[in-house]
């Protein structure tokens, strides 16, 4: 089990991982107290990478005070994306997506750390192309999440932050300033 607690914000994150070679399994919990830019927040989330550890499918149960919803991403063996949710159903290869980062979740930052082995890399810039799940809007959009190996640690510039974060030597983040801490 691993637990982050938000920094600057009433938030917490708690996954169960199953680890085996570059497959993940993952069941984790985000729950967000309301904030000045947003509503409180309870997502449950459920994830399951292939051998070589790129996401297959990612199932999540959205609550807000508006109600609940699901929406539900999933990769074909082509790299088109499937995502459905109560606003219906999208095709897309979301710009060559290959992962999906959930926002406000250290967690999903550990799949292309650990995939691409980049808390053992040299310091050259690895771009990643994600659908990027907002939360709590649950908006999906095409992203890109730049990873550069740094002796402190990987900077990370992604659509809502840029931040330098530390992680343990199996990839899981340790400290992501400004967003969550691992406790």
């Amino acid at each position: 089990m691993l637990t982050w607690r938000g920094i600057g914000e009433e938030r917490l994150e708690q996954v169960r991982v199953a680890v085996t070679g570059k497959r993940v399994k993952a069941y984790g919990r985000i729950i967000g107290a309301a904030t000045e830019t947003h509503e409180a927040f309870s997502a449950s989330y459920d994830l399951i990478t292939n051998d070589a550890g790129l996401i297959k499918r990612l199932s999540l149960h959205l609550v807000r005070a508006g109600g609940d919803t699901q929406i539900s991403i999933t990769r074909d063996g082509q790299g088109t994306w499937l995502v459905q949710s109560a606003r219906g159903t999208e095709r897309s290869d979301f710009g060559g997506a290959q992962d999906v980062d959930l926002a406000l979740s250290p967690f999903f930052n550990a799949l292309p750390i650990r995939r691409l082995a980049l808390q053992k890399a040299g310091p050259e810039p690895v771009s990643v192309p994600v659908a990027y799940l907002y939360l709590p809007s649950g908006d999906v959009t095409a992203a890109t999440l730049q990873y550069t190996p740094a002796e402190a640690g990987i900077d990370i510039v992604s659509p809502v932050a840029q931040a330098t974060i530390t992680v343990d030597d199996f990839g899981f983040v340790l400290n992501y300033p400004g967003l969550a801490e691992r406790v």
